[in-house]
């Protein structure tokens, strides 16, 4: 079975993908198959190299920060979005579309690809579960095409750390604008919005956030209700024994021992879940809850609550 991680990036998903695949039943694209598509693995020895391997740092901006300390070279066997060999083998393009892909963009030539290359890799690593990672645009529409029985587990983190964090990140472009980043134009209200608030850069990083997260709110509404489950970071953070068994559950796994011992190597703690308050200046943050105050409510999160 294909099961997706996904989120809007810098949400958690690389903690929650890295943490379930610790399970002997969840399988992967590693960064090793990443950048070294040569090898053409299929990934076989991916789940007991890293299961062996220690975890990365939990917090944020710790994993953030060894990220780019091994960019360069690095070819971890550990989970992956894997989208250059993605790009490479299936489907160009696929890492960086304008628009959310969706089911009618699904072509026959396209579905005979994700099915191999993702079948093949369930194959060769005798998984249950292959766990891929996908942040940014939910493409779940897109996949599910090719997958009916996809699951697809959503993680969830406020809007004002996620924007919060991208300003903080060497890869967000949306200092070009919204005409040429990664995402494509904004909708015509939330440009409205941005000029309204003189184009500030924290109100279009929020603005970023809410696009997507309307994305996966329409991507839910198309998937079957036990096929989808919504997950918020700051949960985690909270009980993640409550949440990760969740999660295994909703996956069809099991908290076997083996699972136990590869979680009890995490250490995941709070940290910096609300950073954004002394990292925004007090203008900047009161524009950027201005703008996400009703996507926020929407997924569960209260402006001016006393989190």
């Amino acid at each position: 079975m294909l099961a997706l991680v996904a989120g809007t990036g810098r949400s958690g998903t690389t903690l929650v993908q890295e943490t379930l695949s610790r399970h002997q039943g969840v399988g992967f694209v590693s960064g090793l198959d990443d950048k070294v598509p040569r090898l053409n693995s299929k990934g076989r020895f991916n789940g007991v190299l890293y299961r062996m391997a220690p975890p990365r740092p939990a917090s944020m901006r710790a994993l953030a920060e060894s990220t780019r300390l091994l960019e360069r070279g690095r070819a971890r066997v550990a989970p992956s979005e894997a989208y250059r060999l993605i790009d490479r083998q299936v489907m160009s393009g696929f890492s960086t579309p304008c628009r959310d892909l969706l089911a009618d963009d699904m072509t026959p030539h396209l579905r005979d690809r994700f099915v191999d290359f993702f079948g093949s890799r369930e194959r060769a690593q005798r998984c249950d579960v292959l766990l891929q990672h996908l942040t940014g645009w939910p493409r779940t529409g897109f996949l599910r095409a090719a997958f009916p029985d996809l699951k697809v587990v959503n993680v969830v983190r406020d809007g004002r750390a996620v924007a919060n964090s991208w300003l903080q990140m060497g890869w967000w472009d949306g200092w070009a604008g919204p005409d040429k980043w990664i995402y494509g134009p904004l909708p015509e209200e939330l440009q409205e919005e941005w000029e309204q608030h003189d184009r500030s850069f924290p109100v279009l990083a929020a603005l970023g956030w809410t696009m997507l997260m309307d994305a996966f709110e329409r991507a839910r509404d198309q998937m079957p209700a036990e096929q989808w489950l919504d997950v918020h970071y700051e949960d985690i953070l909270a009980d993640p024994r409550r949440e990760f068994g969740v999660m295994l559950g909703f996956l069809g796994l099991e908290w076997d021992d083996q699972f136990e011992r590869g979680f009890a190597r995490h250490e995941i703690t709070a940290g910096r879940a609300h950073s954004y308050r002394e990292e925004l200046g007090a203008a900047q943050l009161a524009a950027v809850e201005e703008v996400l105050a009703k996507p926020l409510a929407r997924w569960g999160y209260e402006v001016g609550a006393d989190d």
